[in-house]
Protein backbone atom coordinates (compact mmCIF):
# COMPACT_ATOMS: atom_id res chain seq x y z
CA UNK A 1 0.00 0.00 0.00
CA UNK A 2 1.22 3.48 -0.75
CA UNK A 3 2.31 5.69 2.06
CA UNK A 4 -0.78 8.24 1.24
CA UNK A 5 -2.88 5.60 1.41
CA UNK A 6 -1.43 4.16 4.41
CA UNK A 7 -2.01 7.46 5.93
CA UNK A 8 -5.56 7.87 4.93
CA UNK A 9 -6.62 4.50 6.30
CA UNK A 10 -5.16 4.54 8.93
CA UNK A 11 -7.68 4.71 11.76
CA UNK A 12 -5.21 5.60 14.33
CA UNK A 13 -4.19 9.19 12.32
CA UNK A 14 -6.09 12.29 13.54
CA UNK A 15 -8.52 14.12 11.24
CA UNK A 16 -7.62 16.08 8.68
CA UNK A 17 -9.57 18.26 6.97
CA UNK A 18 -7.49 19.82 4.93
CA UNK A 19 -5.95 16.44 3.60
CA UNK A 20 -9.51 15.42 3.11
CA UNK A 21 -10.21 18.32 1.36
CA UNK A 22 -7.11 18.01 -1.27
CA UNK A 23 -8.14 14.20 -1.99
CA UNK A 24 -11.32 15.20 -2.91
CA UNK A 25 -10.68 17.98 -5.01
CA UNK A 26 -8.01 16.45 -7.25
CA UNK A 27 -9.96 12.76 -7.02
CA UNK A 28 -13.08 15.29 -8.32
CA UNK A 29 -10.99 17.30 -11.02
CA UNK A 30 -9.00 14.22 -12.62
CA UNK A 31 -11.97 12.17 -13.26
CA UNK A 32 -14.33 15.25 -14.39
CA UNK A 33 -11.57 15.67 -17.02
CA UNK A 34 -11.63 12.52 -17.76
CA UNK A 35 -15.46 12.07 -18.14
CA UNK A 36 -15.33 15.15 -20.74
CA UNK A 37 -12.81 13.22 -23.07
CA UNK A 38 -15.17 10.20 -23.19
CA UNK A 39 -17.93 12.96 -23.86
CA UNK A 40 -19.74 12.41 -20.87
CA UNK A 41 -20.39 15.05 -18.25
CA UNK A 42 -17.70 15.97 -15.63
CA UNK A 43 -20.52 15.62 -13.18
CA UNK A 44 -20.76 12.14 -13.70
CA UNK A 45 -16.86 11.36 -13.39
CA UNK A 46 -17.28 13.35 -10.00
CA UNK A 47 -19.54 11.48 -8.63
CA UNK A 48 -17.60 8.31 -9.77
CA UNK A 49 -14.43 9.73 -8.13
CA UNK A 50 -16.47 9.61 -5.07
CA UNK A 51 -17.50 6.29 -5.50
CA UNK A 52 -14.28 5.04 -5.71
CA UNK A 53 -12.38 6.68 -2.68
CA UNK A 54 -15.60 6.59 -0.77
CA UNK A 55 -17.21 3.35 1.04
CA UNK A 56 -17.97 1.47 -2.22
CA UNK A 57 -14.12 1.93 -2.86
CA UNK A 58 -10.71 2.42 -0.86
CA UNK A 59 -13.15 3.93 2.12
CA UNK A 60 -10.34 6.49 3.01
CA UNK A 61 -12.62 8.66 5.07
CA UNK A 62 -14.64 8.23 8.02
CA UNK A 63 -17.99 9.79 8.50
CA UNK A 64 -16.51 12.39 10.84
CA UNK A 65 -13.96 13.39 8.32
CA UNK A 66 -16.44 13.95 5.60
CA UNK A 67 -18.65 15.91 8.08
CA UNK A 68 -16.09 18.44 8.47
CA UNK A 69 -16.50 19.73 4.65
CA UNK A 70 -20.45 20.33 4.83
CA UNK A 71 -20.05 24.05 4.81
CA UNK A 72 -18.73 23.74 1.41
CA UNK A 73 -21.57 21.37 0.37
CA UNK A 74 -24.16 24.24 1.49
CA UNK A 75 -21.68 26.66 -0.10
CA UNK A 76 -21.91 25.08 -3.31
CA UNK A 77 -25.94 24.59 -2.88
CA UNK A 78 -25.86 27.88 -2.32
CA UNK A 79 -24.31 28.90 -5.49
CA UNK A 80 -26.52 26.30 -7.80
CA UNK A 81 -29.71 27.68 -6.51
CA UNK A 82 -28.55 31.88 -7.09
CA UNK A 83 -27.85 30.58 -10.70
CA UNK A 84 -30.89 28.51 -10.94
CA UNK A 85 -32.54 32.04 -9.90
CA UNK A 86 -30.89 33.83 -12.13
CA UNK A 87 -31.94 32.36 -14.86
CA UNK A 88 -35.52 33.51 -14.38
CA UNK A 89 -35.49 37.10 -16.64
CA UNK A 90 -39.37 37.74 -17.01
CA UNK A 91 -38.48 40.64 -19.60
CA UNK A 92 -36.69 37.72 -21.90
CA UNK A 93 -39.38 35.15 -21.08
CA UNK A 94 -42.58 37.35 -21.53
CA UNK A 95 -43.31 35.79 -25.02
CA UNK A 96 -42.84 32.40 -23.88
CA UNK A 97 -45.23 32.38 -21.30
CA UNK A 98 -48.19 30.52 -22.43
CA UNK A 99 -46.12 27.50 -22.69
CA UNK A 100 -43.65 27.91 -20.06
CA UNK A 101 -46.48 28.66 -17.37
CA UNK A 102 -48.63 25.45 -18.92
CA UNK A 103 -45.21 23.39 -18.66
CA UNK A 104 -44.64 24.44 -15.12
CA UNK A 105 -48.10 23.14 -13.87
CA UNK A 106 -47.65 19.51 -15.83
CA UNK A 107 -44.25 18.65 -14.41
CA UNK A 108 -45.23 19.96 -10.95
CA UNK A 109 -48.39 17.81 -11.40
CA UNK A 110 -47.52 14.87 -13.61
CA UNK A 111 -44.20 13.66 -13.10
CA UNK A 112 -44.63 13.89 -9.08
CA UNK A 113 -47.93 12.08 -9.09
CA UNK A 114 -46.92 9.14 -11.67
CA UNK A 115 -43.82 8.59 -9.55
CA UNK A 116 -45.63 8.77 -6.28
CA UNK A 117 -48.31 5.95 -7.52
CA UNK A 118 -46.03 3.53 -8.68
CA UNK A 119 -43.55 4.14 -5.85
CA UNK A 120 -46.49 3.70 -3.01
CA UNK A 121 -48.93 1.30 -4.76
CA UNK A 122 -46.12 -1.39 -7.17
CA UNK A 123 -43.15 -0.93 -4.84
CA UNK A 124 -44.73 -0.29 -1.27
CA UNK A 125 -42.47 2.78 -0.39
CA UNK A 126 -44.38 5.13 2.24
CA UNK A 127 -46.12 8.25 1.38
CA UNK A 128 -43.51 10.10 2.75
CA UNK A 129 -40.43 8.49 1.36
CA UNK A 130 -42.39 8.34 -2.14
CA UNK A 131 -43.39 11.77 -1.72
CA UNK A 132 -39.95 12.77 -1.04
CA UNK A 133 -39.16 10.54 -4.68
CA UNK A 134 -41.60 11.87 -6.24
CA UNK A 135 -40.60 16.03 -5.56
CA UNK A 136 -37.29 15.10 -6.15
CA UNK A 137 -38.44 13.79 -9.94
CA UNK A 138 -39.32 16.89 -11.03
CA UNK A 139 -35.58 18.58 -10.88
CA UNK A 140 -33.44 18.56 -14.20
CA UNK A 141 -29.82 19.39 -13.94
CA UNK A 142 -29.07 22.94 -15.41
CA UNK A 143 -25.78 22.20 -16.16
CA UNK A 144 -25.83 19.38 -18.02
CA UNK A 145 -28.62 21.06 -20.54
CA UNK A 146 -26.50 24.20 -20.88
CA UNK A 147 -23.42 22.15 -22.04
CA UNK A 148 -24.81 20.10 -24.62
CA UNK A 149 -26.84 23.27 -25.65
CA UNK A 150 -23.57 24.90 -26.75
CA UNK A 151 -21.79 22.02 -27.88
CA UNK A 152 -24.70 21.30 -30.24
CA UNK A 153 -24.50 25.10 -30.84
CA UNK A 154 -28.03 24.83 -30.72
CA UNK A 155 -30.61 27.99 -30.88
CA UNK A 156 -34.40 28.64 -31.60
CA UNK A 157 -38.29 28.05 -29.80
CA UNK A 158 -37.47 24.58 -28.38
CA UNK A 159 -34.08 25.81 -26.93
CA UNK A 160 -35.26 28.87 -25.51
CA UNK A 161 -38.48 26.71 -23.96
CA UNK A 162 -35.59 24.05 -22.55
CA UNK A 163 -34.15 25.92 -20.86
CA UNK A 164 -36.55 28.25 -19.05
CA UNK A 165 -38.30 24.89 -18.03
CA UNK A 166 -35.31 24.02 -16.96
CA UNK A 167 -35.31 26.66 -14.40
CA UNK A 168 -39.03 26.64 -13.69
CA UNK A 169 -39.01 23.11 -13.10
CA UNK A 170 -35.36 23.17 -10.47
CA UNK A 171 -37.47 26.18 -8.95
CA UNK A 172 -40.99 24.04 -8.07
CA UNK A 173 -38.73 20.89 -7.33
CA UNK A 174 -37.31 22.79 -4.82
CA UNK A 175 -40.41 24.34 -3.57
CA UNK A 176 -42.25 21.59 -3.52
CA UNK A 177 -39.88 19.57 -2.14
CA UNK A 178 -39.58 21.44 1.08
CA UNK A 179 -43.10 21.27 1.13
CA UNK A 180 -43.24 17.69 1.24
CA UNK A 181 -40.50 17.46 3.90
CA UNK A 182 -42.02 19.79 6.17
CA UNK A 183 -45.05 16.95 5.99
CA UNK A 184 -43.05 14.32 6.63
CA UNK A 185 -41.79 16.11 9.67
CA UNK A 186 -44.81 17.08 11.22
CA UNK A 187 -45.48 13.37 10.87
CA UNK A 188 -42.36 12.44 12.15
CA UNK A 189 -41.63 10.06 9.48
CA UNK A 190 -44.82 8.37 9.75
CA UNK A 191 -45.25 5.34 7.59
CA UNK A 192 -48.57 6.14 6.88
CA UNK A 193 -50.45 9.13 5.23
CA UNK A 194 -48.99 12.15 5.75
CA UNK A 195 -51.82 14.54 7.35
CA UNK A 196 -52.85 17.47 5.38
CA UNK A 197 -53.62 20.67 7.52
CA UNK A 198 -53.41 24.24 7.77
CA UNK A 199 -51.23 23.50 10.57
CA UNK A 200 -48.70 21.63 8.39
CA UNK A 201 -48.88 24.26 5.08
CA UNK A 202 -48.02 26.71 7.70
CA UNK A 203 -44.43 26.45 7.64
CA UNK A 204 -43.55 25.87 3.86
CA UNK A 205 -46.03 29.16 3.29
CA UNK A 206 -43.93 31.29 5.53
CA UNK A 207 -40.91 29.91 4.62
CA UNK A 208 -41.64 31.14 1.22
CA UNK A 209 -42.08 34.70 2.66
CA UNK A 210 -39.27 34.76 4.45
CA UNK A 211 -37.14 33.32 1.64
CA UNK A 212 -38.11 35.97 -1.00
CA UNK A 213 -38.10 38.65 1.69
CA UNK A 214 -34.22 37.58 3.05
CA UNK A 215 -33.34 36.61 -0.57
CA UNK A 216 -34.76 39.86 -2.38
CA UNK A 217 -32.90 41.80 -0.14
CA UNK A 218 -29.20 40.98 -0.43
CA UNK A 219 -29.34 41.06 -3.83
CA UNK A 220 -30.75 44.59 -3.73
CA UNK A 221 -27.49 44.99 -1.10
CA UNK A 222 -25.42 43.18 -3.77
CA UNK A 223 -26.70 45.98 -7.04
CA UNK A 224 -25.67 49.10 -4.04
CA UNK A 225 -22.72 47.34 -3.53
CA UNK A 226 -22.04 46.90 -7.07
CA UNK A 227 -22.31 50.76 -8.05
CA UNK A 228 -19.32 51.98 -5.83
CA UNK A 229 -17.00 48.71 -6.13
CA UNK A 230 -15.26 48.22 -9.29
CA UNK A 231 -12.45 45.93 -8.86
CA UNK A 232 -13.08 42.69 -9.83
CA UNK A 233 -11.25 41.00 -6.75
CA UNK A 234 -13.24 43.47 -4.66
CA UNK A 235 -16.48 42.46 -6.05
CA UNK A 236 -16.29 38.71 -6.02
CA UNK A 237 -15.41 39.18 -2.70
CA UNK A 238 -18.17 41.22 -1.48
CA UNK A 239 -20.60 38.89 -3.65
CA UNK A 240 -19.42 35.81 -1.56
CA UNK A 241 -19.54 37.42 1.58
CA UNK A 242 -23.45 38.62 0.67
CA UNK A 243 -24.17 34.68 -0.45
CA UNK A 244 -22.51 33.06 2.69
CA UNK A 245 -25.00 36.08 5.07
CA UNK A 246 -28.16 35.21 3.00
CA UNK A 247 -27.63 31.30 3.09
CA UNK A 248 -26.17 31.43 6.60
CA UNK A 249 -29.36 34.24 7.86
CA UNK A 250 -31.97 31.59 6.06
CA UNK A 251 -30.68 28.61 8.32
CA UNK A 252 -30.39 30.66 11.64
CA UNK A 253 -33.97 31.31 11.28
CA UNK A 254 -35.23 27.81 10.38
CA UNK A 255 -35.73 29.31 6.20
CA UNK A 256 -34.51 26.89 3.40
CA UNK A 257 -31.36 28.68 2.26
CA UNK A 258 -32.06 26.80 -1.26
CA UNK A 259 -35.26 29.07 -1.59
CA UNK A 260 -33.91 32.13 -0.08
CA UNK A 261 -30.86 31.41 -2.83
CA UNK A 262 -33.32 31.08 -5.60
CA UNK A 263 -35.08 34.27 -4.71
CA UNK A 264 -31.78 35.99 -4.24
CA UNK A 265 -30.62 34.85 -8.29
CA UNK A 266 -34.64 35.82 -9.38
CA UNK A 267 -34.33 39.00 -8.00
CA UNK A 268 -30.71 40.33 -9.29
CA UNK A 269 -31.35 38.86 -12.70
CA UNK A 270 -34.77 40.67 -12.88
CA UNK A 271 -33.90 44.29 -11.07
CA UNK A 272 -29.81 44.81 -11.07
CA UNK A 273 -28.30 46.39 -13.66
CA UNK A 274 -25.00 45.01 -12.94
CA UNK A 275 -26.12 41.40 -13.17
CA UNK A 276 -23.79 40.03 -15.62
CA UNK A 277 -20.71 41.53 -13.41
CA UNK A 278 -22.25 40.13 -9.96
CA UNK A 279 -22.96 36.66 -11.29
CA UNK A 280 -19.93 36.04 -13.09
CA UNK A 281 -17.95 37.60 -10.19
CA UNK A 282 -19.53 34.80 -7.73
CA UNK A 283 -18.67 32.01 -10.13
CA UNK A 284 -16.09 32.60 -12.78
CA UNK A 285 -13.42 31.86 -10.18
CA UNK A 286 -14.13 28.76 -8.22
CA UNK A 287 -17.33 27.25 -9.42
CA UNK A 288 -15.62 24.22 -11.00
CA UNK A 289 -13.85 23.33 -7.71
CA UNK A 290 -16.78 23.98 -5.53
CA UNK A 291 -19.06 21.59 -7.71
CA UNK A 292 -16.11 19.02 -7.99
CA UNK A 293 -16.01 19.25 -4.13
CA UNK A 294 -19.83 19.11 -3.92
CA UNK A 295 -20.20 15.85 -6.96
CA UNK A 296 -17.50 13.86 -5.27
CA UNK A 297 -19.09 14.12 -1.58
CA UNK A 298 -22.16 12.96 -3.00
CA UNK A 299 -20.50 9.30 -4.67
CA UNK A 300 -18.51 9.03 -1.46
CA UNK A 301 -21.69 8.50 0.80
CA UNK A 302 -22.93 6.15 -1.75
CA UNK A 303 -23.02 2.85 0.47
CA UNK A 304 -22.33 -0.99 -1.50
CA UNK A 305 -24.77 -2.10 1.90
CA UNK A 306 -27.23 -0.06 0.30
CA UNK A 307 -27.71 -1.03 -3.02
CA UNK A 308 -29.82 -4.60 -2.39
CA UNK A 309 -32.02 -5.61 -4.85
CA UNK A 310 -34.88 -3.45 -3.24
CA UNK A 311 -32.78 -0.46 -3.48
CA UNK A 312 -32.44 -1.45 -7.12
CA UNK A 313 -35.71 -2.38 -8.10
CA UNK A 314 -36.89 1.54 -5.99
CA UNK A 315 -34.47 3.30 -8.48
CA UNK A 316 -35.41 1.34 -11.60
CA UNK A 317 -38.98 2.10 -10.85
CA UNK A 318 -38.18 5.57 -9.68
CA UNK A 319 -36.00 6.22 -13.38
CA UNK A 320 -38.66 4.98 -15.48
CA UNK A 321 -41.66 6.45 -13.99
CA UNK A 322 -39.82 9.69 -14.22
CA UNK A 323 -38.98 9.35 -17.77
CA UNK A 324 -42.63 8.60 -18.18
CA UNK A 325 -44.16 11.70 -16.38
CA UNK A 326 -41.18 14.07 -17.80
CA UNK A 327 -42.26 12.99 -21.61
CA UNK A 328 -46.29 12.74 -20.65
CA UNK A 329 -45.94 16.48 -18.96
CA UNK A 330 -44.02 18.11 -21.62
CA UNK A 331 -45.87 16.31 -24.76
CA UNK A 332 -49.74 17.51 -22.74
CA UNK A 333 -48.22 21.36 -21.99
CA UNK A 334 -46.93 21.76 -25.63
CA UNK A 335 -49.82 20.03 -27.02
CA UNK A 336 -52.25 22.79 -25.68
CA UNK A 337 -49.47 25.81 -25.80
CA UNK A 338 -49.78 25.33 -30.43
CA UNK A 339 -46.09 24.94 -30.60
CA UNK A 340 -45.06 23.01 -33.29
CA UNK A 341 -44.73 18.85 -33.49
CA UNK A 342 -40.69 18.85 -33.25
CA UNK A 343 -41.18 20.77 -30.12
CA UNK A 344 -43.69 18.87 -28.68
CA UNK A 345 -42.32 15.19 -29.60
CA UNK A 346 -38.83 15.91 -27.95
CA UNK A 347 -38.75 18.31 -25.20
CA UNK A 348 -39.45 15.64 -23.08
CA UNK A 349 -36.58 13.86 -23.99
CA UNK A 350 -34.20 16.97 -23.52
CA UNK A 351 -35.52 17.36 -19.42
CA UNK A 352 -34.02 13.86 -19.11
CA UNK A 353 -30.88 14.83 -17.53
CA UNK A 354 -30.42 15.48 -13.06
CA UNK A 355 -28.10 16.57 -10.82
CA UNK A 356 -26.87 18.92 -8.83
CA UNK A 357 -30.14 20.07 -7.28
CA UNK A 358 -31.24 16.27 -6.58
CA UNK A 359 -28.01 15.42 -4.73
CA UNK A 360 -28.52 19.09 -2.84
CA UNK A 361 -32.00 17.72 -1.76
CA UNK A 362 -30.64 14.23 -0.84
CA UNK A 363 -28.27 15.65 1.59
CA UNK A 364 -31.25 17.61 3.48
CA UNK A 365 -33.25 14.58 3.84
CA UNK A 366 -29.74 12.57 5.83
CA UNK A 367 -29.33 16.14 7.79
CA UNK A 368 -32.93 15.47 9.04
CA UNK A 369 -33.31 14.23 12.01
CA UNK A 370 -36.72 13.23 11.29
CA UNK A 371 -36.28 11.25 7.98
CA UNK A 372 -33.46 9.27 9.54
CA UNK A 373 -35.06 5.63 8.98
CA UNK A 374 -35.28 5.27 5.57
CA UNK A 375 -32.70 8.60 4.46
CA UNK A 376 -29.36 5.88 3.65
CA UNK A 377 -31.33 4.38 1.40
CA UNK A 378 -33.10 7.21 -0.16
CA UNK A 379 -29.35 8.62 -0.83
CA UNK A 380 -28.49 5.08 -2.51
CA UNK A 381 -31.72 5.40 -4.62
CA UNK A 382 -31.47 8.62 -5.48
CA UNK A 383 -27.79 8.86 -6.24
CA UNK A 384 -28.18 5.75 -8.54
CA UNK A 385 -30.21 7.22 -10.58
CA UNK A 386 -29.01 10.58 -10.85
CA UNK A 387 -25.86 8.29 -12.36
CA UNK A 388 -28.27 7.09 -14.88
CA UNK A 389 -30.13 10.23 -16.00
CA UNK A 390 -26.32 11.63 -16.24
CA UNK A 391 -24.83 8.89 -18.39
CA UNK A 392 -28.09 8.49 -20.61
CA UNK A 393 -29.43 12.03 -20.24
CA UNK A 394 -27.26 14.36 -22.25
CA UNK A 395 -27.30 11.59 -25.00
CA UNK A 396 -31.01 11.77 -25.37
CA UNK A 397 -30.78 15.70 -25.18
CA UNK A 398 -28.31 15.87 -27.83
CA UNK A 399 -30.72 13.56 -30.11
CA UNK A 400 -33.78 15.66 -29.10
CA UNK A 401 -31.88 19.06 -30.29
CA UNK A 402 -30.75 17.30 -33.37
CA UNK A 403 -34.86 16.10 -34.40
CA UNK A 404 -35.92 19.46 -33.42
CA UNK A 405 -33.69 20.69 -36.23
CA UNK A 406 -31.83 23.75 -34.07
CA UNK A 407 -28.66 21.87 -33.31
CA UNK A 408 -25.96 23.86 -35.73
CA UNK A 409 -28.63 27.19 -35.72
CA UNK A 410 -26.43 29.19 -33.21
CA UNK A 411 -24.70 32.49 -34.16
CA UNK A 412 -20.65 32.25 -35.37
CA UNK A 413 -18.76 32.98 -31.91
CA UNK A 414 -15.81 34.89 -31.74
CA UNK A 415 -14.03 32.85 -28.97
CA UNK A 416 -13.82 30.33 -31.44
CA UNK A 417 -10.39 31.83 -32.75
CA UNK A 418 -10.22 35.14 -30.14
CA UNK A 419 -8.70 33.97 -27.42
CA UNK A 420 -6.68 35.79 -24.14
CA UNK A 421 -3.44 35.24 -25.94
CA UNK A 422 -4.84 37.26 -28.70
CA UNK A 423 -5.97 40.44 -27.48
CA UNK A 424 -4.15 43.70 -26.46
CA UNK A 425 -5.72 46.35 -24.14
CA UNK A 426 -4.39 50.00 -23.86
CA UNK A 427 -3.41 50.07 -27.81
CA UNK A 428 -1.64 52.78 -29.16
CA UNK A 429 -0.32 53.91 -32.89
CA UNK A 430 0.63 56.89 -34.44
CA UNK A 431 -1.07 55.81 -38.01
CA UNK A 432 -3.22 53.41 -39.62
CA UNK A 433 -0.33 51.58 -41.20
CA UNK A 434 1.33 51.12 -38.24
CA UNK A 435 -1.51 49.78 -36.07
CA UNK A 436 -2.20 47.34 -38.60
CA UNK A 437 1.38 46.38 -39.01
CA UNK A 438 1.41 45.75 -35.11
CA UNK A 439 -1.62 43.70 -35.09
CA UNK A 440 -0.34 41.45 -37.88
CA UNK A 441 2.77 40.70 -35.88
CA UNK A 442 0.26 39.88 -33.24
CA UNK A 443 -2.19 37.37 -35.29
CA UNK A 444 0.82 35.46 -36.58
CA UNK A 445 2.76 35.17 -33.14
CA UNK A 446 0.03 34.38 -30.93
CA UNK A 447 -1.55 31.62 -33.51
CA UNK A 448 1.75 30.51 -34.58
CA UNK A 449 1.19 30.87 -37.88
CA UNK A 450 5.20 30.50 -38.73
CA UNK A 451 4.54 29.79 -42.29
CA UNK A 452 2.45 33.07 -42.96
CA UNK A 453 4.52 35.80 -44.21
CA UNK A 454 3.76 38.51 -42.34
CA UNK A 455 4.66 41.19 -44.91
CA UNK A 456 1.93 39.33 -47.36
CA UNK A 457 -0.63 39.51 -44.61
CA UNK A 458 0.03 43.13 -44.40
CA UNK A 459 -0.23 44.05 -48.00
CA UNK A 460 -3.12 42.25 -48.36
CA UNK A 461 -4.71 43.58 -45.34
CA UNK A 462 -3.62 47.30 -47.06
CA UNK A 463 -4.80 46.37 -50.02
CA UNK A 464 -8.69 45.95 -48.04
CA UNK A 465 -8.72 49.02 -47.11
CA UNK A 466 -7.85 51.31 -50.02
CA UNK A 467 -10.92 50.03 -51.65
CA UNK A 468 -12.89 50.21 -49.12
CA UNK A 469 -13.35 51.12 -45.37
CA UNK A 470 -13.76 48.39 -42.66
CA UNK A 471 -15.03 50.75 -40.21
CA UNK A 472 -18.31 49.04 -38.98
CA UNK A 473 -19.36 52.67 -36.97
CA UNK A 474 -19.44 52.82 -33.50
CA UNK A 475 -15.88 52.87 -32.84
CA UNK A 476 -15.34 49.68 -34.18
CA UNK A 477 -12.97 48.97 -37.22
CA UNK A 478 -12.25 45.09 -38.86
CA UNK A 479 -9.38 45.17 -41.24
CA UNK A 480 -9.13 42.06 -42.86
CA UNK A 481 -6.40 40.14 -45.50
CA UNK A 482 -6.68 36.55 -46.99
CA UNK A 483 -4.57 33.49 -45.71
CA UNK A 484 -3.68 30.75 -47.79
CA UNK A 485 -6.29 28.24 -48.16
CA UNK A 486 -4.97 25.60 -45.81
CA UNK A 487 -4.54 28.08 -42.64
CA UNK A 488 -8.03 28.34 -40.60
CA UNK A 489 -9.30 31.21 -39.80
CA UNK A 490 -7.98 33.43 -37.20
CA UNK A 491 -8.18 37.13 -35.64
CA UNK A 492 -7.27 39.05 -33.04
CA UNK A 493 -8.38 42.03 -31.14
CA UNK A 494 -6.75 45.39 -29.90
CA UNK A 495 -8.86 48.08 -27.99
CA UNK A 496 -7.76 51.46 -27.85
CA UNK A 497 -8.94 54.32 -24.71
CA UNK A 498 -7.77 57.28 -27.00
CA UNK A 499 -9.02 56.34 -30.46
CA UNK A 500 -7.50 55.91 -33.53
CA UNK A 501 -7.68 57.65 -36.56
CA UNK A 502 -8.81 55.02 -39.58
CA UNK A 503 -10.91 57.46 -41.54
CA UNK A 504 -14.10 56.35 -40.08
CA UNK A 505 -17.68 57.62 -42.22
CA UNK A 506 -19.07 58.00 -39.19
CA UNK A 507 -16.17 60.59 -38.50
CA UNK A 508 -15.53 58.82 -35.15
CA UNK A 509 -12.22 57.53 -33.28
CA UNK A 510 -11.40 54.08 -33.80
CA UNK A 511 -11.44 52.14 -30.38
CA UNK A 512 -12.21 48.28 -30.88
CA UNK A 513 -9.74 46.42 -33.68
CA UNK A 514 -10.47 43.51 -34.75
CA UNK A 515 -8.13 41.92 -37.65
CA UNK A 516 -9.56 38.72 -39.47
CA UNK A 517 -7.40 37.16 -41.82
CA UNK A 518 -9.59 34.76 -43.75
CA UNK A 519 -8.55 31.91 -45.90
CA UNK A 520 -10.79 32.25 -49.50
CA UNK A 521 -12.95 28.91 -48.69
CA UNK A 522 -14.28 30.86 -45.66
CA UNK A 523 -15.81 33.40 -46.99
CA UNK A 524 -19.00 32.61 -45.86
CA UNK A 525 -17.73 32.39 -42.18
CA UNK A 526 -15.97 35.32 -42.39
CA UNK A 527 -19.05 37.99 -43.39
CA UNK A 528 -21.26 35.89 -40.52
CA UNK A 529 -18.05 36.95 -37.80
CA UNK A 530 -18.37 40.28 -39.53
CA UNK A 531 -22.22 40.60 -38.72
CA UNK A 532 -21.61 39.27 -35.39
CA UNK A 533 -18.88 41.94 -34.67
CA UNK A 534 -20.96 44.31 -35.64
CA UNK A 535 -24.55 43.27 -33.42
CA UNK A 536 -22.57 42.26 -29.94
CA UNK A 537 -20.00 45.54 -30.01
CA UNK A 538 -20.88 47.88 -32.64
CA UNK A 539 -24.26 48.51 -32.18
CA UNK A 540 -24.26 47.85 -27.96
CA UNK A 541 -22.72 50.38 -26.77
CA UNK A 542 -22.46 49.33 -23.08
CA UNK A 543 -20.98 46.21 -24.58
CA UNK A 544 -17.99 48.25 -26.47
CA UNK A 545 -17.24 50.26 -23.66
CA UNK A 546 -17.01 47.86 -20.81
CA UNK A 547 -14.81 46.44 -23.98
CA UNK A 548 -12.60 49.46 -24.20
CA UNK A 549 -11.98 49.75 -20.15
CA UNK A 550 -10.58 46.26 -19.69
CA UNK A 551 -7.94 46.34 -17.33
CA UNK A 552 -6.35 43.40 -19.40
CA UNK A 553 -6.40 40.93 -22.01
CA UNK A 554 -8.28 38.28 -19.79
CA UNK A 555 -10.44 40.94 -18.36
CA UNK A 556 -11.40 41.79 -21.77
CA UNK A 557 -11.72 37.81 -22.99
CA UNK A 558 -14.05 37.56 -19.85
CA UNK A 559 -16.30 40.59 -21.51
CA UNK A 560 -16.52 38.73 -24.67
CA UNK A 561 -16.83 34.84 -23.27
CA UNK A 562 -19.98 36.45 -20.83
CA UNK A 563 -21.40 38.29 -24.01
CA UNK A 564 -21.24 35.09 -26.52
CA UNK A 565 -21.71 32.61 -23.44
CA UNK A 566 -24.56 34.00 -21.31
CA UNK A 567 -25.21 30.45 -19.82
CA UNK A 568 -29.16 30.26 -19.85
CA UNK A 569 -30.64 33.76 -20.95
CA UNK A 570 -28.12 33.85 -23.98
CA UNK A 571 -30.34 31.14 -25.43
CA UNK A 572 -33.71 33.29 -24.37
CA UNK A 573 -32.94 36.70 -26.53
Amino acid sequence: MSPLLLLLSNPDTPTNPLLTLAVVIVSGMALGLLAKRLHLPSVTGQIIAGVIIGKVGFDLFTEAELNELQPLTHFALSLMAVTIGAHLNIRRLRNAGRRLFLLLITEATITPVIVFSCLYFLVNRSATESALYATLAISTAPATIVAVVKESRSKGVFVKTLVAAVALNNLACVFLFELARAFATANDGAEGAVAFSIATLKDPALQLVNAALIGGGVALLMEAISRFVARKDLLTTASVICLLFASGAATSIGVSPLLCCLFLGFVQTNLSSARNRLVDSVFSEFEPVILAIFFTLAGMHLSLDQVTASVAIVAGTLFAARAVGKYLSADIAMRFSGVTKKVRQNLGLALMPQAGVAIGLVILVQEDPALADFASVFAAVVLTVVTINELTGPVLTKLALSRSGEAGMERVRLLDFIHEENIKVNFTAPDMENAIDQLVRLLISSHHLTDVSPEELKASVLDREAQMSTCLGGGLAVPHGILPEHVPMVGVMALSKTGLDFGAPDGKPVRCLVLLATPPGERKRHLEVLATLAKIIGIDPLIGERLINAKSPAHAYEILHGEETEDFNYFLE
